[in-house]
């Protein structure tokens, strides 16, 4: 049965408000940006963010008033340094929770692949000796010392699991059961995917099954996994999809100029969110030149595989 249904029906059903969301999995690239842009567009409430090293998109649905809390290792403009809304919400108020600020559960890249993990594993917690010594584990309730019961009785950190109720994932190419190909960095996007209660699979292109079939060894996320499917091309952008196009560094460095009050964020995102309801209509917006310019430019296939006996 196809799972290909529009962006907003994904996000309208798998995204209540409330829900703790797994978003930018695979770290500076596939960052699901058409996804998070829907989730701004239904005015989505009192969501917890979940990632690593978390850019732009966190600092959209914060200024959009998404976000009651986030559990990530850092949050801004990995370009251009802090975020503006994501400052002005820990430092002032967040407009999500108007009177208060934002919580942040600080966390390392490791320890958040750790709870995931653990999550996609279905255990309680894992242990570590990363973050020890440090200020990261202090009033945060993701890690708890733990003696171990045999010799050397050595103390560590146990890391929480973290189950979301949803991640959101881009990929360059799925079927329309939401078996999908992705190469390139992963992230932490599989332990992601295996934690959550609900995948929802954004893909660059929906190809036939007998293109997935093909390559089963590319086919990191199995269908069986996802519970909805959209096709998005573009829909990571500014952020790079490996094989399809590259970063835009003048974009992020746009949204940082053009982002440092609230009154400046919410007219950039009245032209790119809530002006283009669809990614059609967001890669208009950009233009054939830009979207010529970011295309690849050498391309490096790998080589054949030979599945045969």
């Amino acid at each position: 049965m196809s799972k290909l249904v529009t962006m907003r029906q994904a996000v309208a059903e798998l995204v209540p408000d409330g829900s703790s969301v797994a978003l930018g999995l695979q770290m500076e690239q596939m960052i699901p940006f058409a996804a998070g842009h829907e989730l701004i567009r239904l005015k989505k409430k009192n969501l917890r963010l979940i990632g690593p090293i978390s850019d732009i998109l966190f600092d959209q649905l914060i200024g959009a008033g998404c976000v009651k809390d986030v559990v990530a290792a850092w949050v801004g403009n990995v370009m251009m340094g802090s975020a503006y809304n994501f400052r002005r919400a820990t430092e002032q108020e967040n407009p999500g929770t108007p009177g208060e600020k934002l919580q942040v559960f600080n966390m390392t890249n490791f320890s958040i692949a750790l709870a995931l993990q653990a999550g996609a594993l279905g255990v309680p917690f894992l242990p570590t000796r990363t973050a020890m010594g440090s200020d990261v584990p202090k009033g945060n309730h993701f890690f708890y010392e733990i003696t171990l019961p045999f010799e050397p009785k050595e103390t560590l950190l146990a890391v929480r699991a973290i189950v979301p109720d949803v991640a959101i994932v881009h990929v360059q190419r799925a079927d329309q059961q939401g078996n999908a190909h992705c190469w390139g960095n992963f992230g932490v996007m599989l332990e992601g995917v295996r934690a959550a209660r609900k995948v929802l699979l954004c893909a660059e292109e929906i190809v036939d099954e007998a293109v997935i079939a093909s390559d089963p060894n590319r086919t990191v996320i199995p269908g069986f996994l996802v519970s909805a499917v959209v096709e998005c091309p573009y829909g990571a952008h500014p952020s790079p999809v490996q094989g399809y196009y590259k970063r835009d560094d003048a974009f992020f460095q746009q949204y940082h100029a053009e982002t440092k009050t609230q009154a400046d964020y919410n007219a950039w995102a009245g032209k790119w969110i809530f002006a283009v309801p669809d990614c059609a209509a967001y890669a208009r917006q950009l233009g054939e030149d830009r979207l010529a310019d970011l295309g690849v430019k050498k391309h490096a296939y790998a080589a054949a595989t030979d599945y045969g006996y």
